[in-house]
């Protein structure tokens, strides 16, 4: 096998870039500080809500599709999560159950829209990131969720599942949030790779309307395709919440780019029909490094979202040579 062919390979390309993140942090460690498992934890937990959603954008995308909602659904499902389990003092069970129906719904709805009636996925999940992100000011009152309710004037416990969600498994080595995404990267995978749903996303992705003469029901797979992507960002909230310890309707603004960046670098292709969880996997701790070795060496946030949008850039311009 030529070298050329084997960079043809998107899990090559991902593995390499991986690689060359970890050499990276090799050259600069911060006095040693990138060679610590804790350093490698705190990736690992950083990075997990943004992996969580970048599982659902990445069948959205296998289906030749975007969702810049993510985001805004996020912040909406750890709001009404909050409200729902500190405020209301409701079963956080059931305050979980219905979080996550409502982003399931909200992705359908949204799949409705693109499936039947044909609007770009782009115009589509643009607004819905507007209107959720009102949505959830409009729940919050513009405010945080947290043990203070203001209509009382009182301080409330904070509900026992958001340390729950928050801790640490195995000797306090592995964050829950960390469990909880490579839960979410294996039911994806396996939705892929082991169901007619998943062979359906990537005849959709590969050619829509071939894949409407072959049967396929193009319309349903979307609606599923999104609702998954809205079901993955309430997961996320839900993980979101629990780590801020409040509702922040302000929180996760520019995930959707970070989502995005996560599932080209891993190597899914944006034009659809092509990808996987693995890559994506690799996509996420790819930038899950970037973001600690800047952070460990006290590079400004300006800088690492400069970096990000720099590499979503070159990995797409990967795409289209390949």
């Amino acid at each position: 096998m030529t070298f050329h062919r084997l960079l043809s390979s998107p899990m090559v390309r991902a593995m390499l870039a991986l690689v060359g993140m970890l050499l990276l942090g090799t050259l600069l460690h911060a006095d040693g500080a990138f060679f610590h498992w804790a350093t490698h934890r705190d990736m690992l937990r950083q990075i997990s809500v943004c992996g969580i959603i970048a599982c659902g954008m990445t069948l959205v995308v296998i289906t030749g599709g975007i969702d810049l909602s993510v985001s805004s659904v996020l912040a909406s499902s750890a709001v009404g999560f909050s409200l729902l389990t500190i405020h209301l003092q409701a079963n956080p069970w059931l305050a979980i159950v219905l979080v996550l129906l409502a982003g399931a719904l909200v992705g359908s709805i949204t799949g409705v829209l693109v499936g039947r009636f044909a609007i770009q996925p782009f115009v589509v999940t643009l607004a819905a990131m507007v209107l959720l992100r009102g949505l959830a000011k409009r729940l919050s009152g513009g405010q945080k969720i947290s043990t203070y309710v203001a209509a009382s004037d009182r301080n409330v416990e904070l509900p026992r599942i958001f340390e729950l969600i928050d801790a640490r498994v195995l000797g306090d080595e592995i964050a829950i949030v960390t469990v909880i995404l490579f839960v979410c990267v294996a039911v994806s995978a396996f939705l892929l790779r082991r169901t007619r749903l998943g062979r359906y996303f990537y005849a959709t992705g590969g050619n829509i309307e071939a894949a409407r003469l072959s049967g396929v029901p193009v319309m349903r797979t979307l609606v599923l395709a999104y609702a998954l992507s809205g079901l993955f960002a309430a997961v996320a909230g839900i993980c979101q919440a629990a780590q801020e310890q409040q509702g922040d309707p302000e929180t996760s603004v520019g995930y959707e780019l970070q989502a995005i960046a996560i599932v080209v670098i891993g190597g899914t292709n944006l034009s659809g029909g092509r990808g996987g969880m693995g890559l994506t996997l690799a996509g996420a701790l790819t930038i899950g490094y970037l973001q600690k070795i800047l952070s460990i060496n006290a590079v400004g946030e300006a800088s690492r979202l400069m970096l990000t949008g720099i590499i979503i850039v070159c990995a797409v311009l990967l795409q289209r040579r390949k």
